[in-house]
């Protein structure tokens, strides 16, 4: 099921909440930048890394003082690499199968927080959720974080008569 959600995605309280990095996990956009002001302390420690990581991944650590256990790190640019609309894919298509061993139920992502326009942002989080594979039914929600009547209109096209 997809939900659309209008409050800042550092207030969900969701099993886990979607945030786009560069390689080294630090903050790609001012919805992450916003996550990590929120997560504190705590959640600095949990990003701290060794090497860089693939541009296309993702990876889960917690939540540090969020609302949400776990935070999922698309890994969507590199140092000489940008977001691009196959990168953000690729990351979250590997954020839903992360999803899905840890067994999370419900994922909150922002649409302004993707390093996407809102129409290739809302294209990407919902075929990526619904082309998932489905046999453990994890994570069974995807909360859509709105934070402008216009990003409702983005999605609209992609959700159909409410359907999940």
């Amino acid at each position: 099921m997809i939900r659309v959600v209008e409050r800042p995605l550092a207030e969900l309280a969701v099993d886990a909440v979607v945030r786009a990095a560069d390689d080294g996990l630090g903050p790609v956009g001012a919805v992450s930048r916003d996550l990590d002001n929120a997560a504190g302390e705590r959640g600095a420690v949990h990003r701290r890394l060794q090497a860089p990581l693939e541009v296309g991944a993702a990876v889960i650590t917690g939540g540090g003082n969020l609302p949400s256990e776990f935070v999922l790190h698309l890994v969507v640019q590199g140092a000489d690499r940008p977001a691009t609309r196959d990168t953000v894919r690729r990351a979250l298509a590997s954020a839903w199968h992360r999803a899905e061993g840890w067994q999370l139920a419900t994922v909150g992502a922002a649409l302004s927080g993707l390093a996407l326009p809102d129409e290739e942002a809302a294209l990407a989080l919902v075929e990526t959720f619904r082309d998932r594979p489905g046999a453990t039914g994890f994570p069974a929600e995807l909360q859509v974080v709105i934070d402008r009547p216009e990003q409702r209109g983005a999605l609209a096209p992609y959700l159909g008569n409410g359907a999940p």
